[in-house]
């Protein structure tokens, strides 16, 4: 027509589906291999294969009708469940599979259309299978035991350690087949009851344990015991898959390997080993967990399949799998659907463990459990107990015998089957016998002990589920079986110690038995699970089910049954609801009942529809079934009536609430008991079931009724809410309507109020529906279809808006908001507003978080059409707020852009764009091109570390974690946004105490601390703030205390202490305080405290993430942490990096390199002491803090040679190249690391011999000092220091240092280093005395096995010491207590005499006593350097030495 062609392709729907579905999943498929998901993506690749050739099929167009309607089957339902696992949108179809038109289908259809499609499991959504059932046939079993065997399967969670399902039983014969022939070829079982809680769990295993029939050991004979039950083995297969539905194949034969279970008596048993005696519950778990098992072709063959629906459904649609002859295997437990038809009384036994005295034998019994059930005169219930589905129940059943365990645990379930009305009746029996392998034995073996339970308590509640230690009783075997003889008697050591207690009389001796508890040790623990809708545990329900009984209690049991769980309350719910409505008319003269059973009723409603098990038809049965109900309508209506019309009254609030949540059900029993008095009335009448409630409205309603109703009630609203059907059936209505329905009723509104109030309650109840998602997130075509329409909708209002509420004088600011909030699909705001209308600055900030929603929708288009409004607010802020800025708009972007990205929106597009549109938006305007470029700058570098947070919080590395953290606080700390930026410093901290970084928390919370101010307490805020900051401060300390950081603990004590003391007066805190700050002292002196390592990582190449890449890092090691385990650790963080094996710097090469390199190396930290610590003797632990912490430069030495190679002396030309490392930040800080620059020196060979020498000297003082100070120290450490030293061996180095440095060559070449020479000197000479402290210490602590030793070192240091003072001079140590310098810790001091000045003293005047403490060595270092600074150093050591060898040292000062 004209200009337009219609194309109508020729390729058949399907086809054109195909095609764009492979397209759609070939994006998908690509982005599974790149994140290297290997299960999904060979899973999608199977899909788009066999898609692909379906295709070619279709398109070849050979097909008969026929076949290609099945093929079209086929291709709907593949691609169906690919969408589903990949999580795409769901297609909707007809009854042929063609996709819907959504503008051809009408509103309900469409709702209908979803509602029955599939999901994952093939099941409807809204209406969809609770109940499961799993169905296993089996095939064949393959083992060489050469006895009977019982093969007992069931389900079971590894994750819980616990069993599903009760046991499916195969009897198998020695002869390799079953032992009942006729079961040959057809041992089939279905496991029911599954629910999809069940279908969720992370993983679930099919396990079969295999007991051997027959004698105690396989190579006994004919005397011995035969038809004991022995643990064999066991089989486990995974089910998962086939349980999530990845698997569905039931022709597929699965094999279950088996492994044996071995006999073994050692304690220790290997871990790919499973011993016959270990609890079975461990076996299936160490199996599970094994990679692999010898099952040397021994094992089980099964079909699986899983089947929707329960035992009923499974047989009829199912009929070819499921018939009569198919064992059932019930959950145990309940389903989710319990119908009220569903009658059960399943009693669940399990025998845990025992405990049992061996008594006069040598050896631990090998004890076999009898369990029977007897009622209360002792008969015997035949055949009531069943060990597994597939066999009908045995009257006595005999456990397990484990061969000479004394703890013996079974873990095997029974189930127990007897009549409801005998249950009260019975009580559970079990005897203890030893079983002997000799038969002649066995024989004259009795029951050395019995054990009972009643199944009901006294208050005729049943047995309560879970575990019960009973009480084993011994006498006479004819008393064992004479139950009047024990029923009086306590059953459990519970029940003994309740009623013991009151009268402190052991009850036991009233008959001839004794309890295990005053003779032996013998223990036995049973488990049990009630699984019946007749028989409760709770006492409260049980007494309204027999209300009659208790006919005064009625109000008090009506009250009770409102706290009874939900879970109970649903399978007693047809007997619940039939005592509620006997009371109700049998008590009609009291309305006090009529309201309680009301409430009741409402409970009961409401918990069955929250409750697991609940189920939208639940309740329903239950309205046919009571003969009176149509007299019920009346009462119901009444209390109903009643709480309405008193609704204002705050007492009736809550009951009035709840009864609207169950509305729906009330609705239901009402007009079903009207239903149910017409069909009494009128016989004749078609009976039920009801349809929709919404039926039996008035014939003549008008949709504006309609719209009336559903739009103006709120509470009804948030009853519906949750039913798709309803916003369906409002949604159908609304699309329905045209121009005219919605002027006609907009001009029925008498005043400006009622349009206000109409549109408030339209624009909220669309927000809800819209925003809290009635329909599933795959229902794509509903959800646009409902987005649509509401649209429809608001648009028909937008001339209200503008006709009644833009103006000057009658601005509704609330209701423009909220039609804004709810409908904006693109710049609607500014199309509302007038394009200079003041009022739109109303707008600010409300409107900036919604519209940043819509531009955070990954649609281009749309992004393009609404980030422009983010300059239209900043310019109508800066035009009309007075301040001539957009700081409201800026703040409240920056907080809504921190929670939406963190919350997963926004991507790397969408900052290029926001940033590129607002920066040409500013760049056009006068006033705001300046400012405007500063903020779309600022917003972009926000973004870019938001982004890069949200992608690192996956990562794995709780450092990159770290990083990105602190980057994003200091950005909000620099724009000032401090709760942005104290949000961001806790998850720093929970970062740390993840990590037990605690020293690094404590400084996180530090900073959040020094924003705080504290004043008087005379202001609240400021005394939140003060309270606040003493709260931080206490687990700033605690921190600090458990990071052995005890100096910053007492400064921060310090000033907490000042608080107490001088500003709020708290003594009590202030002593509490006080104490902890003496621990402190105590632990820097006393406490083993580890240095940490300090660790130099380069980062090079761009293969690492920027705020990494081609930059070094200074990181501090955690406690004991060697380099070997740092670098494990950086190469399991950056698993393709290479390790560089240099330390020197990298060329260019590498760092532009698209490859990781890690370079790592040990750096030492130089100390930083402070001003009040020096030229003082501070004892060697605080000064030990001070070299690892508080540090900011770091240095490392490479040695370098320069020149050629002596080969007599290497130290002539061995340079260092050291560099020096500062960091941003000192260490320890927020981080672990800090990045730093670098500066690198150089340091000569004589430089580097002094440096040698010194740090030799300061090893020998460590040590000394630590033998010194403790002589429980192991002295090996000093042994071989002082023999590494001492040794002729080593003592080359002073001649090395002689031929190098102490020559006249040397001082021809090098005039300069003349001082440096004496300082070397000097160096070698002070370490004789040191020497010597070494030598005498080692002496007191020597043992006769290093007497040899000691001597060696004597006479090695003898000749060491005279070489060296007739070559450097001599230094003697000497104690000196009246000095002032004396240590505090009485350590001996090398004095230097004072001189009086004089024309021999040096320039400057004279000086006082110099020494140093050889505890305390680095002061010594210190007051040297500083001596050697100030005055001529030949001159000195010239005065040092004659001082001592005039003796002059030993007459005082």
């Amino acid at each position: 027509r004209g200009q337009h062609e219609t194309v109508i392709p020729s390729e058949l729907p399907l086809g054109q589906e195909l095609t764009a579905t492979l397209r759609e999943w070939a994006v998908i498929w690509h982005r599974l291999y790149v994140n290297n998901k290997t299960t999904q993506f060979r899973h999608v690749q199977q899909l788009t294969y066999s898609l692909i050739e379906w295709r070619s099929q279709i398109l070849s167009g050979t097909l008969p009708k026929d076949e290609l309607a099945e093929l079209k089957k086929k291709v709907t339902a593949k691609i169906d469940y690919g969408n589903r696992i990949l999580g795409l949108d769901l297609v909707v179809r007809d009854d042929n599979g063609n996709i819907l038109d959504p503008d051809e289908t009408s509103t309900i259809s469409l709702f209908k259309a979803h509602e029955t499609s599939l999901d994952l499991r093939g099941q409807p959504i809204f209406n969809s299978t609770h109940t499961y059932s799993l169905y296993v046939n089996f095939k064949n079993f393959v083992c060489n035991i050469g006895e009977d065997a019982e093969l007992l399967m069931s389900l079971y969670d590894p994750d819980l350690s616990k069993f599903i399902s009760e046991n499916y039983l195969v009897r198998w014969g020695s002869n390799g087949m079953p032992k009942e022939i006729e079961k040959l070829n057809n041992l089939q079982a279905v496991f029911t009851d599954l629910s999809s809680s069940d279908l969720i769990r992370p993983r679930i295993s099919l396990v079969c344990q295999i007991v051997r029939v027959g004698h105690m050991e396989l190579k006994d004979g004919k005397k011995h015991t035969c038809g004991l039950r022995r643990p064999f083995g066991v089989a486990v297969m995974d089910i998962t898959d086939i349980i999530h539905g990845k698997v569905d194949d039931e022709e597929k034969q699965h094999f279950i390997p088996f492994q044996q279970r071995q006999l073994i008596m050692s304690p220790l048993i290997a871990s790919h080993v499973i011993g016959e005696n270990e609890p079975l519950t461990s076996v299936f778990n160490k199996v599970i967990a094994a990679k692999e098992v010898n099952h040397k072709g021994q094992g089980l063959w099964v079909s699986l399949k899983l089947l929707p629906g329960d035992l009923a459904q499974v047989q009829k649609d199912f009929s070819h799998l499921v018939d009569r002859s198919t064992a059932v295997a019930r959950k145990m437990g309940f389903p989710e659907i319990i119908l009220p038809g569903d009658v059960r009384n399943d009693i669940y036994v399990t025998l845990i463990q025992g405990e049992f005295d061996k008594g006069k034998k040598k050896t631990p019994k090998n004890v076999e459990v009898t369990m029977s059930v007897h009622d209360e005169d002792g008969n015997l219930q035949e055949k009531a107990i069943h060990p597994g589905a597939g066999y009908e129940g045995v009257s006595e059943y005999k456990s397990v015998v484990y061969y000479q365990v004394k703890q013996p645990c079974w873990y095997e379930t029974v189930k127990v089957a007897i009549a409801i009305e005998e249950v009260s009746r019975c009580h559970l029996r079990f005897t203890f016998r030893h079983r002997s392998s000799q038969e002649s034995r066995d024989r004259s073996e009795r029951a050395f002990g019995m054990g009972f339970v009643k199944l009901m308590n006294a208050d005729g509640t049943t047995l309560q589920d879970g575990k019960h230690n009973l009480i084993i009783y011994k006498g006479d075997n004819k008393k064992m079986e004479d139950a009047k003889s024990y029923l009086t008697l306590p059953c459990t050591k519970t029940e003994m110690e309740e009623k013991e207690a009151p009268s402190g009389k052991n009850l036991h001796s009233l008959a001839n038995f004794t309890p295990t508890k005053d003779s032996t040790k013998d223990s036995f623990q049973i488990a049990t699970v009630i699984c019946s809708t007749k028989l409760t545990q709770n006492v409260d329900l049980l007494g309204l089910l027999n209300w009659r009984s208790n006919a005064h209690n009625i109000a008090h049991n009506l009250r009770k049954l409102m706290e009874v769980e939900g879970g109970e309350i649903v399978k007693f719910l047809p007997d619940t609801l039939d005592a509620l409505f006997n009371i109700m008319m049998e008590m009609s003269e009291n309305e006090t009942y009529d309201f309680l059973v009301f409430d009741a009723l409402v409970s009961e409603s409401s918990m069955a529809a929250e409750f697991v098990f609940s189920h939208i038809s639940r309740t329903e049965p239950c309205l046919y079934w009571f003969p009176f109900l149509f007299y019920f309508q009346r009462k119901l209506t009444k209390v109903l009536n009643c709480y309405v019309g008193n609704a204002e009254d705050s007492s009736k609030t809550e009951l009035l609430f709840a009864a609207l949540k169950a509305l729906k059900y009330l609705f239901r029993f009402i007009v079903q008991s009207r239903v149910l008095y017409l069909r009494w009335v009128q016989p004749s009448l078609p009976g039920p079931p009801l349809g929709n409630p919404l039926e039996f409205l008035p014939v003549n309603i008008t949709k504006a009724d309609i719209l009336h109703q559903i739009l103006n009630h709120r509470l009804t609203k948030r009853i519906f809410l949750p039913f798709g059907i309803f916003v369906a059936c409002m949604t159908a209505i609304l699309r329905q309507m045209d121009d005219f329905h919605y002027n006609h009723y907009i001009n029925t509104f008498k005043t400006r109020q009622d349009i206000t109030d109409f549109l408030m309650e339209t624009f909220i109840m669309f927000k809800d529906l819209i925003g809290k998602n009635v329909y599933a997130a795959d229902w794509m075509v509903m959800n646009m279809m409902q987005s649509r329409v509401f649209l429809r909708a608001v648009n028909q209002f937008t001339s209200v808006l503008n006709r009644f509420f833009l103006d000057q004088t009658h601005f509704e600011l609330q209701v423009i908001v909220l039609f804004s909030l709810d409908f904006l699909m693109g710049p609607r705001p500014a199309r509302t507003a007038k394009p200079h209308c003041p009022h739109k600055i109303k707008f600010i900030p409300a409107m900036v978080g919604p519209i940043l929603e819509v531009t955070l929708v990954p649609e281009p288009e749309l992004r393009k059409a609404t980030i422009p409004i983010f300059f239209d607010m900043m310019q109508c802020e800066f035009n009309f707020s007075g301040n001539g800025n957009f700081h409201m708009f800026e703040n409240e972007l920056i907080t809504r852009l921190d929670q939406e990205v963190e919350g997963g929106r926004g991507d790397e597009q969408y900052k290029v764009l926001l940033e590129k549109l607002l920066l040409e938006h500013c760049r056009k305007h006068k006033y705001l091109a300046a400012p405007g470029e500063v903020f779309a700058l600022l917003v972009s570098s926000l973004l870019e570390n938001l982004l890069d947070y949200r992608t690192i919080m996956h990562d794995e590395s709780k450092e990159n974690r770290m990083s990105c953290t602190v980057n994003v606080l200091n950005f909000y700390k620099e724009k000032k946004r401090e709760d942005i930026y104290i949000r961001y410093l806790y998850k720093l901290r929970d970062l740390h105490t993840d990590c037990e970084n605690f020293t690094e928390a404590a400084y996180t919370l530090l900073l959040h601390a020094e924003l705080l101010q504290v004043s008087q307490r005379d202001s609240f805020c400021v005394y939140s703030q003060q309270e606040l900051k003493e709260k931080l401060y206490q687990e700033i300390i605690s921190f600090f205390d458990r990071g052995k950081m005890w100096e910053k603990a007492i400064q921060l004590s310090k000033e907490l202490a000042d608080m107490y003391e001088n500003k709020v007066f708290d003594y009590e805190g202030l002593g509490n305080l006080l104490k902890k700050r003496a621990t402190f002292y105590e632990n820097i002196m006393k406490a083993m405290r580890p240095q940490p390592e300090y660790f130099a990582v380069g980062y090079y190449g761009q293969g690492f993430p920027s705020f990494l890449r081609n930059k070094i890092f200074i990181y501090r090691g955690k406690e004991y942490e060697r380099r070997e385990d740092f670098n494990l650790k950086l190469l399991t963080q950056f698993p393709n990096a290479e390790k560089m094996t240099s330390t020197a710097p990298p060329a260019e090469e590498i760092k532009a390199s698209p490859k990781q390199y890690v370079q790592c190396f040990i750096v030492k930290p130089v100390m930083n002491l402070p001003p009040n610590y020096k030229d003082k003797p501070v004892p060697e632990q605080i000064l030990n803090y001070y070299r690892a912490n508080e540090v900011q430069q770091f240095t490392h030495s490479r040695p370098v040679r320069k020149g050629e190679k002596d080969p007599d002396n290497e130290f002539a030309n061995m340079w260092i190249e050291r560099t020096t490392y500062t960091t941003a930040y000192s260490f320890p800080g927020i981080l672990k690391w800090f990045e730093v620059k670098q500066v690198t020196t150089e340091i000569s060979p004589l430089e580097n011999a002094i440096e040698t020498m010194e740090l030799t000297n300061e090893r020998i003082t460590n040590v000394v000092q630590q033998q010194g100070w403790d002589r429980s120290l192991p002295v090996h450490p000093l042994s071989m220091l002082l023999s590494g030293i001492v040794d002729p061996a080593v003592m080359g180095g002073y001649t090395n240092y002689e031929k190098a440095f102490f020559t006249e060559k040397y001082l021809q070449e090098h005039p300069e280093d003349q001082d440096k020479i004496e300082l070397l000197k000097q160096q070698i000479a002070i370490q004789m005395p040191l020497l010597a402290e070494g030598i005498r210490i080692h002496g007191e602590k020597l043992t006769e096995q290093l007497k040899p030793l000691h001597e060696r070192l004597t006479a090695c240091f003898r000749e060491l010491r005279r070489k060296v003072e007739k070559q450097y001079g001599v230094i003697t140590l000497v104690r000196k207590p009246g000095s002032s310098m004396f240590c505090p810790r009485g350590t001996q001091l090398l004095l230097f005499h004072p001189w009086v000045g004089s024309e021999q003293n040096p320039p400057g005047g004279g000086f006082c006593w110099v020494g140093f403490c050889w505890v305390c060595f680095s002061l010594k270092k210190t007051l040297l350097r500083k001596l050697f600074i100030r005055f001529n150093k030949l001159w000195f050591f010239s005065k040092v030495r004659n001082f001592f060898q005039s003796g002059e040292h030993n007459n005082g000062p």
